[in-house]
């Protein structure tokens, strides 16, 4: 027959909360000479408390006065077998809190390289999936496409830029200091587009950049946008000045005073 009455809802064993266990609960002094004689001399505080982790298993936290570990804990585990009236030592632990001071989560050494890591000696570690690269081409058979390929495509080399890795490289470049918003640029009386020196860069890349062959410049042998420029313009020409003339009292050295 069904009935009205509100049935308990079962709780299963996972769900339970341990028993308080008096023995393991006291085993304060057991613990910590155990954490005692895992540690550096003097490192183990304060008892900070004990929580039980199951059925006859207790854990007991001491603080860690260690000046490389703040904010954490010595943690010794104690059980008992049943019907066992003391406590032994399962396993000793420097564990964390909250507040402890931890090392950062690591990160892969090809993703901790930045720009101007890398130095002589140095190698960047392969990237199979780079977004910035993209597969090169292979050889057709036919002179005027390869020789199209060869200097404009990368005929020859596994991987060549990919339009996000030109994109990316254009962007930089652009708002480097071979752009047109740094101080040299800025004071420039005409831009790199109208200078002899200047050598357009092949490829996608030519309508906007170029290298400087300027002995004088100072971005000889690097990139340059063509609205980029410097005082070392091919067609720039700075007024002579005539030489100033001091007037200046003559002096006789070799006149004899006889007074």
């Amino acid at each position: 027959m069904p009935t009205d009455k509100p049935t308990k809802k079962a709780t299963s064993k996972k769900d339970a909360k341990p028993k308080a266990d008096k023995v393991l609960l006291a085993a304060t002094d057991l613990a910590h000479q155990a954490a005692v004689d895992i540690a550096e001399p003097g490192t183990v505080g304060e008892h900070v408390g004990a929580v039980m982790l199951g059925d006859r298993l207790a854990m007991h936290y001491f603080e860690c006065t260690s000046p490389g570990y703040v904010g954490w804990h010595w943690a010794i585990s104690v059980a008992r077998a049943p019907r066992q009236k003391y406590a032994t030592v399962c396993e000793t632990n420097l564990l964390p809190t909250d507040a402890a001071v931890l090392s950062p989560d690591w990160v892969p050494y090809v993703e901790r390289l930045a720009p101007g890591d890398i130095g002589a000696g140095d190698e960047r570690p392969y990237v199979e999936d780079d977004p910035y690269l993209e597969p090169g081409f292979e050889a057709t058979g036919e002179e005027d496409v390869d020789q199209v390929g060869l200097f404009e495509l990368g005929l020859g080399r596994p991987r060549v830029l990919s339009a996000e890795g030109r994109d990316a490289a254009a962007q930089r470049w652009y708002d480097g200091d071979g752009g047109p918003h740094s101080d040299v640029a800025q004071q420039a009386k005409a831009h790199c587009s109208t200078c002899g020196f200047f050598v357009p860069m092949p490829g996608a890349l030519r309508q906007v950049f170029g290298v400087c062959a300027g002995e004088w410049s100072p971005s000889d042998g690097k990139v340059v946008s063509l609205d980029h420029g410097c005082g070392a313009h091919s067609e720039t020409h700075a007024p002579a000045t005539a030489p100033e003339t001091v007037d200046a009292p003559v002096l006789d050295e070799l006149a004899l005073d006889f007074s």
